[in-house]
């Protein structure tokens, strides 16, 4: 029986977790589990200049966030590049033993000026054959071979480059220290990796990394790269310009499951249905199924996502989401029992507080265009007088105050929306909110009346 798959996800600290390496590991996630093989979490962190504990911290949170769990008996790691550099610098040395790579003493500015004299860009092999020694400030390249580098590729099939164009590439520094590639063939030899699944952008790095694979005696891993994720513009999403952080959006009061599902519909169809569990998708998740185009990474999609998962929630599933979002000084009523009345509107957990902030304090902050609208038309003072009087005595539910404004409302020939418009602005002091009704029979009658009567005698 042949060893299970291993599937790796391989972060650089580099800063907040990038939603496009969520999806990337959410594809390793998926097939490791449903293959019986393993996810292993592996942090290149060599570079010290740039990464830091806490981010690493981050990625790991992140992706617990997210399901992908240390907990879960597929899961393996973190792993850390930086505990394999001496097998980095032992592969280096046996490359340079058995004739694959050769030392280099050209710098860069003699490699750009032969290269200019010659009418080429980039070095052109030219230290190869000077059998040079090992010595500081010389890098150790490798020996590209003549002919073509075909990459099997799961998801954009067979994949040929000509070796004519790919230089022969440096392997160790002038400082004796690894470059990337090496390291990352290195570490997916050391880890057993069988499976490599990543974004396209890393596509041109796959035949020199494959020709490592062979120099060092090992069958190159099943190699699947998924179309990267653009913005509106279609432009490459960037730290720089576009809201790309897992941490931004978790702390917007997006639920972990609505990303998941999103983030899996980018690049692939999980069928008719778009929402759909986890466990769905893990099971029906294919390389070969993956569009090949960019996809776009669609906020305003994201974000209707994420209603639809938030009308899923139980009441009580529901307020235990947003508590988080609420202040701290906020007790539990009345949130929960507005809950049900909210559910409906809310887009983000993080959202709850402002559809019912005017409940936790005794006067509201009046917006001036909105008063000004509601109590605007001739019948809106002796009407909401007239609600004031009639809901003195009524019974207090949200049925029978709807119907009792609605009785009220035919003397001054309006609907129902005209109707409760000062009686909103006068309860929330503003012009949109929860059902009215159902706000003020949670408010009670004591305080919706007090609120009423104020607003009353402001008109004067």
């Amino acid at each position: 029986m042949a060893d299970a798959p291993r599937y790796r996800f391989a972060p650089s600290p580099t800063g907040m977790f990038h939603v496009g390496g969520a999806r990337t590991a959410l594809h390793n996630w998926a097939l490791a589990r449903r293959t019986g093989g393993t996810f292993v979490l592996r942090i290149e962190d060599t570079d010290e200049a740039r990464n830091r504990p806490e981010w690493t911290e981050g990625i790991i949170e992140a992706l617990a966030w997210i399901g992908i769990s240390a907990d879960d008996p597929h899961f393996e790691g973190p792993l850390y590049q930086s505990h394999y550099a001496g097998a980095h610098l032992e592969a280096a040395e046996r490359l340079y033993r058995e004739g694959f790579a050769y030392y280099c003493d050209m710098t860069p500015e003699q490699i750009q000026e032969r290269a200019k004299a010659e009418g080429t860009t980039g070095y052109g092999g030219w230290s190869r054959d000077l059998g040079l020694e090992p010595a500081p400030g010389r890098v150790l390249r490798f020996k590209v071979p003549m002919g073509t580098t075909v990459v099997h590729d799961q998801v954009r099939g067979d994949v040929e480059f000509d070796n004519g164009v790919i230089e022969d590439f440096v392997l160790v520094r002038g400082n004796g220290t690894p470059v990337f590639i090496l390291a990352n063939v290195v570490d997916d030899m050391s880890m057993g990796i069988t499976n490599v699944v990543r974004a396209e952008e890393h596509l041109p790095n796959t035949p020199k990394q494959q020709m490592l694979w062979t120099a060092l005696g090992h069958e190159p891993p099943v190699w699947a790269h998924v179309p990267v994720l653009v913005n509106e513009q279609r432009k490459k999403l960037s730290k720089r310009r576009d809201k790309v952080a897992l941490e931004q959006y978790r702390d917007e009061g997006y639920l972990a499951d609505a990303m998941v599902n999103y983030l899996m519909t980018l690049g692939w169809s999980p069928g008719e249905e778009e929402i759909q569990p986890w466990s769905a998708m893990e099971e029906t998740f294919r390389l070969e199924d993956v569009n090949l185009s960019p996809a776009f990474f669609d906020l305003k999609k994201l974000t209707a996502f994420n209603g639809e998962y938030i009308r899923k929630l139980s009441p009580d599933e529901l307020f235990d989401a947003c508590r988080p979002f609420l202040p701290d000084e906020w007790g539990d009523e009345p949130f929960r029992s507005m809950v049900p009345y909210v559910q409906e509107r809310l887009k983000t957990l993080a959202e709850a507080p402002s559809t019912v902030d005017f409940m936790y304090v005794a006067d509201p902050e009046i917006d001036d265009d909105a008063w000004n609208k509601a109590f605007a038309p001739d019948y809106a003072v002796p009407l909401l007088s007239d609600v004031v009087e009639a809901y003195a005595t009524c019974d207090w539910d949200h049925a029978t105050l709807k119907s009792t404004m609605e009785q009220l409302m035919e003397r001054y020939e309006i609907k129902l929306g005209k109707a409760q418009a000062a009686t909103r602005v006068a309860l929330t002091g503003r012009s949109v909110g929860p059902p009215l009704f159902e706000a003020l029979e949670v408010m009670g009658r004591d305080e919706s009346l007090r609120r009423m009567r104020a607003a009353l005698e402001r008109i004067g």
